[in-house]
């Protein structure tokens, strides 16, 4: 078996992968949320929170594939599966049952808030070691920033 090399250095590597691989985690587990609320939110603003909760399940299972791909491509090992995302959360569970439309809007918006923040922080430690890691963190945090936006626009 071969194992795959990146031009980058142990250090910059092991710094871009760890920003990675919280990325993966952070989205596959905001997906996982989108659909516990798309499934059960309810309320006068049912249909419109239900069509956004889904613009942010996309955009979450696009950003997971592009930052593992491109952790398995500078060498290191993506780890998306139930128990890491389940212990490496930073997401608290909803309550089981309906949720009403002001809270699953409230709770989205605290949760990108708080996604950004990390993104960010991601975003600045990958500048040095790999602007290519940076790049997609910026566009990882435009789109969040987007979904954040609309959603505090809903209340």
């Amino acid at each position: 078996m071969s194992a795959i090399r990146s031009p980058l250095s142990d250090e910059a590597r092991t710094v871009t992968g760890e920003a990675l691989q919280g990325a993966v985690v952070d989205l596959v587990d905001l997906s996982l949320l989108g659909k516990q609320l798309h499934w059960n939110v309810i309320g006068r603003n049912f249909r419109t929170v239900h069509r956004q909760l889904d613009a942010v399940v996309d955009l979450a299972r696009r950003y997971t594939d592009m930052c593992a791909e491109r952790a398995a491509a500078i060498g290191v090992n993506p780890d998306g599966q139930s128990s890491t995302v389940a212990r490496s959360s930073h997401l608290h569970g909803v309550e089981p049952g309906y949720i009403g439309d002001e809270k699953a809007i409230r709770l989205i918006t605290d949760v990108l808030a708080a996604m950004i923040t990390r993104m960010r922080t991601r975003m600045d430690l990958t500048a040095q070691p790999d602007p290519v890691t940076q790049d997609l963190f910026i566009d990882v945090v435009r789109d969040l920033e987007e979904q954040h936006w609309m959603f505090q626009a809903m209340v």
